[in-house]
């Protein structure tokens, strides 16, 4: 089968939200394959521990691609502990250069507790504005949804909830599924 005619991987919804001194990243479990749900529980959201200082990543994408892009960051911030903003930098920076890993098709949302980032293999390095971040095929529907809701009574975790709910009732490659990981600074 030529790359042109694979019906390619859809699926997941990542969204990250930063409210009340803590950050929530959450992400479905779907993986789809064209009009079928390949696996409806695969988990997108990862605690790290390089160097023992704690880091949550969800991703988006190729999970062969996310799964290099992660042991990359993890050698970035055993490299440069505790600094997740210069560790997501020079990750950018490799993987926008690096002839391999410009063919890798993923994005990441990565969290210390304090700095929430979005990671593009375009060199891309993103603070979101209100705290949050959402990526993947649902991402735009929960990046509104949680929007709607930031200036609630609702904690980040609550929100990170309903809005991957919303996601999941729009998009078809976003199931409810979720895989939920709390961090603080």
């Amino acid at each position: 089968m030529s790359k042109s005619d694979f019906p390619g991987w859809h699926g997941t919804t990542i969204i990250g939200i930063r409210k009340g001194g803590e950050v929530v990243v959450a992400g479905d479990g779907q993986v789809s394959l064209g009009q079928t749900v390949i696996k409806g529980s695969a988990r997108k959201v990862r605690r790290l521990k390089p160097g023992g200082h704690e880091v949550v990543a969800g991703f988006a994408g190729s999970t062969a691609d996310a799964f290099t892009l992660l042991e990359r960051l993890e050698a970035k911030l055993e490299a440069t502990p505790g600094q997740l903003q210069r560790a997501s930098v020079e990750l950018a920076k490799d993987w926008r250069t690096d002839k391999y890993l410009q063919k890798l098709e993923a994005m990441l949302i990565v969290t210390d507790g304090k700095d929430l980032f979005v990671i593009t293999g375009a060199g891309d390095v993103l603070e979101p504005e209100h705290g949050i971040a959402a990526i993947g095929s649902g991402g735009n529907y929960a990046l509104a949804a949680a929007r709607a809701m930031i200036d609630s009574d609702m904690d980040a975790e609550d929100i990170a909830r309903r809005a991957m709910a919303i996601a999941a009732d729009i998009c078809v490659y976003t199931n409810g599924n979720l895989t939920v990981e709390r961090i603080s600074a």
